[in-house]
């Protein structure tokens, strides 16, 4: 499995196209309930331009990799997305329906993994860490720098730690330096933020899919790696595979 960066159309789009991003599939107001983009257009009067959204998926799985999606958007001109909320939100359907109008959309996008490999050799933070630095390598590669990261949840696992060297790999790509905010639930209220839970749920997904070909007995295509009581069921009978992170407990009690 890859457990490197994949960005829209190959790589993200340069700045040029930042500055005359077409607002074809925006709406001028989003509905009562969607995310909208006001937390991101308050950093404006900060100097900031360009912003990334950043959110994860699969942090809680028992099996598979931990993705970070990143949407960048132009503050000065960006209109707003229909349908986009929450990635959690969505039926499958949608977010599949959703995903490429969200590439679009998006002055550049991203998606980074870690595999449950190096979840287990190095930490589910530090894996979430990895994933992300993928996906900002693939944004920096397009030629795209983002002035400022939001991020969803309260803690910033994101930016290098004094131990993040330890955690280096060949391909992992630039740490991101940009300065990074958090905000509890941004996926729910951020149209930046759960844009990409929607690139990372799709790209995580299609990879259980993918898996689920391999070794069918899980019910990855269904469960998506996470804690049902089925999957721990087979967990127990057969035990893990090559794709399970085998320093968690994964026949104990759901995961919360």
């Amino acid at each position: 499995m890859a457990t490197t960066a994949t960005g829209s159309k190959g790589k993200a789009k340069v700045k040029a196209q930042a500055k005359t991003k077409a607002k074809s599939t925006t709406k001028a107001t989003s509905p009562v309930g969607f995310p909208t983009l006001d937390v991101e257009r308050s950093f404006l009067s900060s100097g900031v331009r360009l912003l990334a959204g950043v959110d994860e998926v699969g942090r809680g799985a028992l099996a598979g990799p931990v993705s970070v999606g990143i949407a960048v958007v132009n503050l000065e001109n960006h209109g707003l997305l229909a349908d986009v909320r929450d990635s959690k939100l969505l039926k499958p359907e949608d977010r599949d329906r959703l995903e490429p109008l969200v590439r679009e959309w998006a002055v550049a996008s991203a998606v980074g993994h870690a595999s449950s490999r190096e979840i287990d050799q190095i930490g589910i933070i530090a894996a979430l860490r990895l994933a992300g630095t993928r996906a900002w390598f693939e944004i920096l590669a397009g030629g795209i720098t983002p002035d400022v990261v939001l991020l969803d949840g309260s803690h910033n696992w994101l930016s290098p730690d004094v131990q993040a060297s330890l955690f280096d790999t060949p391909d992992s790509g630039p740490w991101c330096e940009a300065p990074v905010h958090t905000r509890v639930k941004a996926d729910m209220s951020c149209l930046s933020v759960a844009a990409a839970s929607v690139l990372a749920k799709v790209a995580r997904d299609r990879i259980m899919v993918d898996l689920h070909s391999e070794i069918p007995s899980y019910g990855w295509n269904v469960n998506k790696g996470y804690a049902t009581s089925a999957h721990r069921d087979v967990i127990r009978l057969q035990g893990p595979s090559a794709h399970h992170r085998t320093s968690w407990n994964l026949t104990g009690p759901e995961l919360l």
